[in-house]
């Protein structure tokens, strides 16, 4: 069984035959989007992926080229077929050239707009898919480009915020392709001293340098039959760029130290969270291996651009915390999922990860509160009483009780020491806020302990 298609968008101001188009392909089993024109196109790329475009080169206000320019900018890799008449041929070659698929010469056989649709179409994200959350229409636009490039052996260059799951693109396009039997091997640029980052790429030879007592291979030929990813690598010094930029013109690496030529079989991807073409005009990357790395680019939107997400995210690592912490029942209160989306989100996912593993701990109920969250500067923080940032370095029994003592503590003396207003912040009955306070001071070996109401309840 085939993997469904992406929709076809069908942009035409002519309002018959658009029609027209779009009764074929639907006739041809492809599932069909429309738009008058380009700023209507757009407005619908917004709100849903498609897996292929056909537009009318003359419409207004926007017309086809105008609107293949702003396609290209917005959604790269979404491939653009151009409608024309035989009179303007030399444009719709001009987009061509420009990087657009086809063009098809007005009138044209039914025949002629389903064989190129077949031909450029995008697919679905395939399969279900554990790793990966797509809800958003950038992140399935995202997922389905990954997924056909994941079926050759191009260059990939991943970009994007940090903590926003470039890693996980990498190891989405790793599982998808034909490698992925082969291993998977990551090395993170930033994170080697540029001493070690040579023969941690292209190993050495015993005696290559002092502390070399063994022969050790390096990254590169660990990756043999799979894919490298060469994480974060605009943090890569300039000498060892040139080094790099030849190894994968060669495909082939020679270890520090020796003379034997090692040939190369895998799969190159390379991430960044930098501006890769600032750095290259501030001569910090060179050119040439810009060039070499960039055969195929995706961009990966931060986790506030693709606000569909977030739930998902928060749900599924919410999951895994506290299954962890075995309490498998934690659930999101309708007011920490607002929270949740209207955050700024500007560590990306790896700040939703800290944030769901905090709330984990701190939740008294069988609810994750909006206070639990701790995010800084949301809506619902307005009014309690700071709390000190935890850092959280173990999910152990000791430190879990501890942590929520102090979460009860603090959210009693937020309200006052109102026994039943703290119960309803914390979400859980006067009763078992009674049982804790109660096991709190049986704990308190001098007896310092003090929980008693300013007024009674």
């Amino acid at each position: 069984m085939s993997t469904p298609s992406l929709p076809v968008l069908v942009v035409e101001d002519d309002a018959d035959l658009r029609e027209a188009i779009v009764d074929t392909l639907m006739l041809s089993g492809y599932a069909t989007l429309e738009a008058h024109d380009g700023e209507s196109a757009l407005a619908c790329l917004k709100r849903s992926p498609v897996g292929l475009i056909i537009s009318d080169a003359q419409m207004d206000p926007m017309d086809g080229y105008t609107l293949f320019g702003e396609v290209k900018r917005l959604y790269p890799g979404v491939p653009f077929i151009l409608m024309t008449a035989y009179g303007v041929i030399e444009r719709a070659i001009d987009l061509l050239r420009a990087g657009a698929s086809h063009y098809l010469l007005k009138p044209f056989e039914p025949a002629s707009l389903t064989r190129e649709v077949a031909k450029h179409i995008l697919s679905m994200p395939e399969g279900p898919d554990d790793e990966v959350v797509a809800e958003s229409p950038a992140m399935k636009q995202l997922f389905s480009l990954a997924g056909r490039v994941a079926k050759s052996d191009a260059t990939v260059l991943v970009s994007g915020p940090s903590g926003a799951g470039k890693e996980v693109l990498a190891r989405y396009i790793h599982r998808h392709s034909a490698r992925a039997n082969g291993p998977f091997v990551a090395v993170n640029c930033a994170a080697i001293p540029d001493t070690l980052l040579e023969s941690t790429l292209f190993g050495h030879e015993k005696g290559a340098f002092t502390g070399a007592s063994q022969t050790m291979p390096g990254k590169f030929e660990q990756a043999q039959g799979g894919t490298l990813l060469l994480d974060e690598v605009t943090e890569m010094p300039l000498a060892l760029q040139a080094k790099l930029l030849r190894v994968i013109q060669e495909r082939e690496v020679e270890r520090v130290g020796g003379s034997r030529t090692i040939r190369l079989d895998i799969r190159l991807v390379a991430t960044t969270n930098r501006d890769i073409q600032s750095e290259v005009t501030a001569g910090r990357f060179r050119e040439d291996l810009y060039f070499r790395l960039n055969v195929f680019p995706l961009r990966l939107p931060s986790l506030a651009e693709r606000r569909e997400d977030i739930l998902p995210l928060a749900r599924r690592v919410l999951k895994k915390y506290s299954e962890a912490a075995a309490r498998p029942g934690l659930a999101l209160s309708g007011e920490a999922e607002r929270e949740l989306t209207a955050y700024s989100w500007e560590g990306n996912i790896r700040e939703l990860e800290n944030v769901m593993q905090r709330a984990v701990i701190l939740a008294a109920g069988a609810e994750i509160l909006a206070a639990d969250l701790m995010l800084q500067g949301s809506s619902g923080n307005e009014g309690v009483v700071a709390r000190p940032t935890v850092a959280i370095e173990s999910s152990d029994d000791t430190d879990m009780r501890s942590l929520e003592k102090r979460h009860i503590l603090e959210t009693l003396a937020s309200v006052g020491g109102v026994k039943k207003l703290a119960a309803e912040k914390l979400g859980i009955s006067e009763r078992t806020l009674r049982y804790k306070l109660q096991r709190y001071r049986e704990e308190d070996a001098d007896g310092s302990f003090d929980d008693q109401d300013p007024t009674p309840i």
